[in-house]
């Protein structure tokens, strides 16, 4: 059992979810995490040599995230230690689990496209989301009101119901 952070305990004293949370409450229950993992698993480094790799689905999990909300290698890196809600979805635990750098991030997101795996993925889970009448789109939200790409605010990929 994994000792958890007081950040974490306040963390799950809040009250209130906010829509980054819903959305990646319902990719967590929507999305095939093992049929992916088990497309991917055959080309993701053993750990044989050198520092172990961070897990499988962790770091595909990362990669989703990454393309939903638009994050640089950059941007994502710190995405994981300043967001909750983001650690959660990726299964990091500040002070217990490692956090991949930008590098570690680039490197997945060039291995998914040099096996030609981005692609695959992201059409396998667009059937499930159109299995369960949902649909990804892409808008902005300004003030907790969608405008259109070119305005400033959070880009995001999202799910409408």
């Amino acid at each position: 059992m994994k000792q958890v952070s007081f950040a974490t305990l306040a963390y799950e004293g809040k009250k209130k979810q906010t829509k980054k949370e819903k959305f990646l409450a319902e990719m967590n229950r929507i999305i095939p995490w093992e049929e992916l993992i088990i497309r991917i698993a055959p080309y993701y480094p053993r750990g044989e040599n050198g520092r172990p790799p961070i897990g499988l689905e962790k770091m595909l999990r990362i990669h989703f995230m990454q393309q939903w909300f638009k994050l640089s290698d950059p941007a994502m890196e710190d995405a994981l230690y300043d967001t909750e809600p983001i650690r959660r979805f990726a299964g990091i635990e500040l002070g217990a689990d490692p956090v991949p750098d930008e590098t570690t991030i680039c490197k997945f997101r060039r291995l998914l496209e040099k096996h030609h795996l981005s692609e695959k993925l992201f059409e396998t889970v667009l059937c499930y989301l159109e299995e369960k009448g949902l649909f990804l789109r892409e808008d902005t939200i300004v003030d907790a009101t969608l405008n259109r790409p070119g305005f400033t605010g959070d880009s995001f990929v999202w799910v409408t119901l």
